[in-house]
């Protein structure tokens, strides 16, 4: 986390003034005068040398930080991850709020793409060279091929405005109405893991026929166990372990933002956040957003490398 502060507070506030800009220009806006742009340098810091404010960004997550310009003060309650100066709020409220529609997008998607992806593969795996490994293959290229701006536009297109058979598709709280919520966001669910099931079946099936043809499979039909046994305790769980790898990835940068998806349909998550940040030049929302996302991916590489010691017995005893 700290390397990952570093690098883009470097980007965002030391390598504009390398190529002659102001990050203060970007918070008083282009047409602001001199004075006023001055006055934002004061209320940021960004009069103080780069070490000093890069001191001070770190503090204000752990004890929160205040802005001062005179008899103009703006507290940040820790974790301060900056202030939003176009919006007039502290940039962790905002995440917080628009973190419900990103939880219940990435784990919605996410129970789909792994169960869908896992089973496809194992099956195809299993029956290899037939019509429904051919099938569900070419499937899976298509799903890894086709991004999810164009799938969920063209869910939309059909399913939404021509077919009408989930109509008006927009994002609902759980607790106002678990329903309405899981019917507005089964489209964005699907599209989400149209495009993850696709890898996930994909790597699933070739770890699958790598691990079928292992000594200790032979070994353990020798023994006269039962093919079902056989591929779910010997088989499928000595291929799980890459899956566990790329699923912790892909849930945690989905956690920290599905921007696409989030985008296309217009719900208003975290993703969101920071594509409307981007268009407005806020860079305090940009900022937390990032450090936000890397949090997510370093939680779940966490999670993955305990995981593995249950997953595989030989993580355990090596």
């Amino acid at each position: 986390m700290v390397i990952v502060s570093m690098a883009t507070f470097t980007i965002f506030f030391l390598a504009p003034k390398l190529v002659g800009t102001n990050p203060a220009t970007l918070f008083a806006g282009r047409v602001a005068d001199a004075a006023t742009i001055k006055q934002v340098e004061i209320k940021l810091g960004l009069d103080k040398p780069i070490l000093v404010q890069y001191e001070h960004y770190l503090v204000g997550i752990v004890a929160g930080r205040h802005f001062n310009n005179g008899p103009d003060q703006t507290y940040c309650p820790p974790p301060c991850l900056g202030y939003s100066f176009k919006n007039d709020q502290a940039v962790w409220p905002l995440m917080l709020d628009r973190l419900p529609v990103t939880v219940s997008l990435a784990i919605g998607a996410a129970v789909l793409w792994l169960v869908a992806g896992t089973l496809i593969g194992i099956l195809s795996a299993l029956r290899r060279g037939s019509l429904f490994d051919r099938a569900a293959m070419t499937v899976a290229l298509a799903g890894v091929s086709l991004p999810v701006y164009f799938t969920g536009l063209l869910a939309l297109s059909l399913l939404s405005y021509q077919f009408d058979v989930l109509p008006n598709v927009h994002y609902v709280g759980f607790t106002a109405d678990p329903v309405q919520w899981a019917r507005n966001l089964l489209l964005p669910w699907i599209c989400l893991a149209f495009l993850y099931s696709a890898t996930y079946a994909r790597l699933t099936r070739a770890n699958m026929l790598e691990t079928m043809g292992e000594d200790y499979i032979r070994t353990a039909r020798a023994k006269g166990l039962p093919e079902r046994t056989v591929i779910a305790r010997h088989g499928f769980r000595a291929a799980l372990t890459p899956i566990v790898t790329i699923f912790g990835l892909d849930l945690g940068g989905l956690l920290g933002g599905a921007v696409l998806t989030e985008t296309v349909f217009g719900f208003p998550g975290v993703g969101k956040l920071a594509v409307d940040a981007i268009a407005a030049s806020d860079l305090p929302i940009i900022l937390g957003v990032t450090l936000f996302a890397a949090f997510f991916i370093i939680v779940a590489n966490l999670v993955v490398d305990v995981l593995y010691a249950y997953v595989d017995p030989r993580v355990r005893f090596n």
